[in-house]
């Protein structure tokens, strides 16, 4: 099935004719780019007619392992789906020591229709819905992470942070000598970025030693925003290798320290292109949008905590939020109401941490909004101060509990496909029981 023209790659590679190598990025349902290499003379079948991969690619845990369960495997014969390149998104890849390319590719079936086990697919399912009822979703992540250095580790093996040695407990949040002392980092960052459409706005020092944060700017279309922060993962990993750091967005390091969180920036455009939470009665719009999100973020936990380690994160007193509640300009709450001008109003979901599937997280928060402007809901008062101090509205906190409530889910069925829904379920499940199986080195220290 195509449906795309061949303008793109011939205007790319008029341009940039030393291309010998296209890599095609397809992103897994744990958010882990896979793919595979192939020569320049594949890029027009990737526009035209698809480039054959295995569904199965969507049916690997965190480890890249098959889970049979998923049904995607070798008893149904391992069959190959046809994935398309996603227009947009080729570019050069910068870091590569060849003369390379890269493009996000999106899975079809057999019959070219979308693939429900593609997270990129699942998303624009949401995204259509949204069109259908006259809007259009503005996004803009945040994603925080650690520069570790790879020549040193603490004394039980945990990597290093770089400002580790200034001083373990130091806390020096939104300092611009951290900035200055790994300039070169950032300015690679900047400049890659740059060169793959990337749209980087600020760059923050964060809370813990080695901890900073690259924001990313609002944009109205979706899709291209989830894009972006997959790409941007792979930017800050080959900027930090390339300057003999190693970046990290484990969501939990370290458990006295802040973990890494993915923060989303939300507002809703109608046809004319206007912030419909600005306008008469915005206010209450966003009362409704806030709503589906809080009455749903259980039930979609698994899609925000994506790892087992995850839910470390999840900690009283860590700017993680432990309840689903809302607040206007409040770092403790789950959804808060940044402060605005009305015309930049908008929610901002928090409870994501890093490592989690952008496509994912974004169909749930859509999905949530829809149905809470679907029911006119209202999501009670907001929390003026602490919100850790509360016990109503608790999320799971571990991912057994997250994976019932998701299995269990209407809601997460419908948001995520049926095919979405059973594949992410096996997936979790078969992580949970191979992390269930290890055995630790605290029980080795503690029974022998």
């Amino acid at each position: 099935m195509s449906n795309h023209s061949n303008s793109e790659p011939d205007a790319f590679l008029a341009t940039n004719p030393d291309i010998a190598i296209i890599e095609f990025l397809i992103t897994d349902l744990n958010g882990v780019l896979r793919g595979k290499w192939a020569p320049v003379t594949t890029l027009n079948k990737a526009f035209e007619t698809g480039v054959n991969f295995p569904l199965s690619v969507f049916g690997l845990d965190v480890w890249g392992r098959e889970v049979e369960e998923t049904g995607l495997h070798i008893d149904t014969g391992d069959r190959d789906g046809l994935c398309f390149a996603v227009p947009g998104t080729l570019c050069r890849n910068a870091v590569a020591s060849q003369n390379t390319a890269q493009i996000i590719m999106t899975m079809c079936d057999e019959n070219g229709d979308a693939f429900g086990g593609d997270p990129r697919q699942i998303l624009s399912r949401q995204v259509a819905a949204l069109a259908a009822e006259g809007l259009t979703a503005c996004a803009a992540f945040e994603l925080e992470f650690f520069l570790f250095d790879p020549d040193k580790t603490g004394p039980d093996g945990a990597p290093h942070p770089v400002e580790r040695d200034v001083g373990p407990d130091r806390q020096n949040m939104y300092s611009l000598s951290s900035l200055d002392k790994y300039a070169a980092v950032f300015a690679a960052i900047n400049k890659t970025a740059a060169m793959q459409g990337v749209s980087v706005d600020t760059i923050v020092s964060e809370a813990a030693p080695g901890q900073f944060e690259v924001n990313l700017k609002h944009l109205s279309d979706v899709m291209r925003a989830a894009d972006e922060a997959v790409l941007l993962k792979r930017i800050i990993s080959d900027c930090a290798k390339a300057h003999g750091l190693k970046s990290s967005f484990m969501a939990k390091p370290f458990a006295d320290q802040a973990g890494n969180g993915m923060h989303i920036h939300i507002s809703l455009l109608d046809n004319a292109g206007n912030n419909i939470f600005a306008g008469q009665g915005g206010e209450t719009l966003l009362r409704h949008a806030i709503a589906g999100t809080l009455e749903t973020m259980a039930d979609c936990t698994l899609a925000f905590i994506n790892t087992i380690n995850g839910f470390r994160r999840l900690h009283p007193g860590s700017y993680a939020p432990t309840r689903a509640v809302w607040g206007h300009n409040n770092r403790s709450v789950a959804v808060r109401v940044p402060a605005s001008p009305p015309v930049a109003r908008r929610l901002e979901h928090r409870i994501s941490g890093a490592d989690a599937n952008p496509y994912l997280v974004l169909t749930a928060v859509l999905a949530a909004i829809r149905k809470g402007l679907r029911d006119a809901a209202e999501p009670g008062d907001p929390v003026e101060l602490n919100a850790y101090d509360g016990n109503k509205d608790r999320l799971p906190d571990d991912p057994k509990a997250a994976l019932q409530l998701f299995r269990d889910s209407p809601f997460a069925k419908e948001a995520f496909t049926p095919l979405g829904h059973k594949i992410i379920c096996a997936l979790k499940q078969a992580e949970i029981d191979a992390f269930a199986a290890e055995i630790t080195p605290l029980e080795y220290s503690t029974y022998t």
